[in-house]
């Protein structure tokens, strides 16, 4: 690359080196010391006792086991229910504009704002939950968010509803690049719904069904902000994902180099995720 192209390149790329690599490059550093909150002493090289110690944590490879929970819980009816609003969203319909300017309304909503508004949803004693399993005579309600039984399904029901958006215009988008002729010559040829679907829309909207599940299990893997807002990681640690707990051992106790080892292992799994993806889109176009 000439300096002309470096020149052109170097407004991109130093905003990704200062924001992204170098506090990646210092949290991987940061995981070798036994750097803590308050502490007067200098921080020292303590070199793998961070991993030692993660290895033998329970509750860190508990945390890893409830996010594994989290994200196939979240990942895969948010991929069905997608599918099937992304099928009717590309049917011809009265008024299709607006059905699928409303589909993306929780997309437009930061995690934040989310999570405080299904926090009322789910609210014990006024929440609409309550009130209408109430009025159905369905029962006098509970505590959905603390309950043990009940904390990670309420949660994991939000994260489907929030994340349900992009994943639907993804579809949509593969929905609307296949040729309708396809599906016209199917029909004549006496093919019903299902079979059109199988043999002519999941071949052509299955590279973007691959890539958009794949990213949607990577990010919800690495859910934060959303878990946070609605339960802060309780009722006992049954909705602790493993940011939050990398979180809680940074903030709350202070333990930055042992947090930094944990966020050095989950950086390693995500890397890993993206290889087997990365492997898979590459042997798909081979194959292709």
């Amino acid at each position: 690359m000439d300096h002309g192209a470096w020149f052109l390149v170097l407004p991109a790329l130093i905003p990704i080196l200062v924001l992204s690599v170098g506090p990646l490059l210092y949290g991987i550093s940061l995981a070798f010391t036994d750097a803590q909150a308050g502490r007067t002493e200098p921080t020292e090289w303590v070199g793998t006792l961070n991993f030692q110690d993660l290895l033998h944590d329970t509750l860190f490879w508990e945390s890893f086991r409830i996010g594994l929970l989290w994200a196939v819980g979240v990942t895969v009816p948010q991929f069905l229910l997608a599918l099937g609003l992304a099928l009717l969203l590309d049917q011809r319909l009265r008024l299709r504009w607006l059905a699928r300017a409303l589909a993306i309304v929780p997309w437009a909503m930061p995690e934040v704002v989310v999570g405080i508004m299904w926090r009322l949803v789910y609210n014990p004693d006024a929440g609409i939950l309550n009130e209408t399993l109430r009025d159905l005579g369905l029962g006098s309600g509970q505590d959905w968010l603390t309950g043990l039984a009940t904390a990670l399904p309420a949660v994991i029901v939000v994260g489907i509803w929030a994340g349900m958006p992009q994943t639907t215009v993804a579809l949509l988008a593969g929905l609307q690049n296949t040729p309708h002729e396809l599906h016209e010559a199917a029909a004549l040829d006496g093919a019903g719904a299902w079979r059109r679907f199988r043999t002519v829309t999941w071949p052509a909207i299955r590279p973007v069904a691959l890539a958009v599940t794949a990213l949607n299990f990577i990010w919800n893997f690495n859910a934060f902000a959303l878990v946070y807002v609605l339960t802060s990681g309780g009722p006992g640690g049954r909705t602790r994902l493993p940011m939050l707990f990398a979180y809680e051992q940074a903030f709350r106790y202070g333990q930055f180099g042992y947090a930094a080892a944990m966020g050095c292992v989950m950086v390693a799994l995500i890397s890993v995720m993206l290889a087997f993806y990365l492997v898979g889109r590459l042997k798909g176009g081979e194959d292709a």
